[in-house]
């Protein structure tokens, strides 16, 4: 059994919650959340407020990885 998890890395963060939307109406059990902390890879990411966002518009597994 495969587990889809898409990441929000690649969504149009104007456009977040209807990427979300989106990706839930596929099928998306979890949404996956890459957190960076600069040191090891590009500074790119996501702050608590963003992923508090995430989590006020959808009831999906938040998967988050720490790189």
């Amino acid at each position: 059994m495969s587990i889809l998890a898409p990441s929000i890395l690649a969504a149009d963060f104007g456009n977040l919650r209807k990427e979300i939307e989106t990706v839930s109406e596929a099928g998306a059990k979890y949404i996956h959340i890459d957190v960076m902390d600069g040191m090891f890879v590009a500074s790119i990411s996501f702050a608590v407020p963003v992923i508090q966002s995430v989590r006020s518009c959808t009831d999906k597994v938040l998967y988050v990885t720490i790189m």
